[in-house]
């Protein structure tokens, strides 16, 4: 009750007189419009869902991820509790469960090459084709190089940077970082058997890879254990959590609590989520009458 009692908008409790009178909670009618939405959000959001799970699978080495791995990230992903029994089988011609040695997977039924387009790809058409940024010159009077002060390269393969402000880089750390972004990787929707793990084409794909993992969660992040989960499936660095560290200007990670968090920089304008899908937007509309959110949503985190 002490809980109840701290957000009036939200519960309306009456009762309680006495020892006779039972103590009644219900929802505000404010709270009750707002939960009233819940099924028109769900329905919007299955076909995105869909849509993340497809990709998911796509991006696999075969296909097909453990059932029960997708159920640890299943909150991030937006799923329902009983997703397996309610979405999964409403989409044969999508997924199917197969069992692999005992274990129940989720299989993709067929690949759709018109969703292998990773979100920074999509990004990429979104905007400028020239990123205007704060470059310097750097070479000698025959060979003049452009070196961007901040990471940033306009360029078909390279990653949107933002560093620390602490973090100040020297040329020679910039010019290996604009070869690093000029530098041609596979798709991560082509399957990572085809490539040699220690190819530095390979190598950039996997922090792709990472990007993408991240890009389908409805807040682009998980926290570590989360995506070492993942380690077989998409063929993710031995040491990931370096590559993490190392990719400082894609990733930012906190060790606040059990769990490091792990984000796309990209993905926030400062500590606020550029873009919410429709169940974002819903949950927000609680927080607007006070109700908290759950210990790892909505958490202010600085990314530099």
């Amino acid at each position: 009750m002490a809980v109840i009692e701290k957000y009036p908008s939200i519960f309306h409790v009456s009762g309680g007189d006495g020892n006779k009178t039972p103590i009644l909670v219900k929802l505000t009618e404010k709270a009750a419009k707002i939960a009233a939405e819940e099924g028109d959000v769900r329905q919007v959001m299955e076909p995105i869902i869909v849509n993340k799970l497809r990709k998911l699978l796509m991006m696999s080495i075969d296909c097909r991820v453990p059932l029960e791995k997708i159920e640890f990230i299943r909150s991030e992903l937006g799923l329902m509790r009983d997703f397996k029994e309610c979405l999964i089988p409403k989409y044969p011609e999508f997924f199917t469960v197969i069992d692999v040695n005992g274990f129940p997977y989720l299989n993709l039924e067929i690949w759709d090459s018109s969703i292998a387009v990773t979100a920074r790809e999509e990004k990429l058409v979104a905007v400028s084709s020239t990123l205007e940024g704060d470059v310097t010159n750097f070479g000698g009077d025959h060979k003049k190089v452009k070196i961007s002060k901040d990471g940033n390269f306009s360029g078909p393969f390279a990653f949107e940077m933002n560093f620390p402000v602490s973090f100040r880089p020297n040329m020679k750390y910039l010019e290996e970082v604009q070869k690093w972004q000029k530098m041609p990787f596979p798709s991560p929707y082509l399957s990572a058997r085809r490539f040699e793990p220690a190819d530095p084409k390979a190598r950039k794909r996997a922090v792709a890879v990472l990007h993408e993992v991240l890009s389908l969660t409805m807040e682009k992040r998980l926290n570590s254990a989360q995506l070492e989960a993942f380690h077989a499936e998409y063929q993710l660095p031995v040491k990931l959590l370096l590559c993490l560290v190392k990719h400082h200007g894609i990733f930012y990670m906190t060790n606040k609590g059990a769990k490091s968090t792990v984000l796309l920089k990209d993905a926030y304008n400062g500590v606020n989520l550029i873009e919410k899908c429709p169940l974002l937007r819903f949950n927000d509309k609680f927080v607007g009458l006070g109700c908290k959110r759950d210990d790892n949503a909505g958490k202010k985190i600085p990314l530099s």
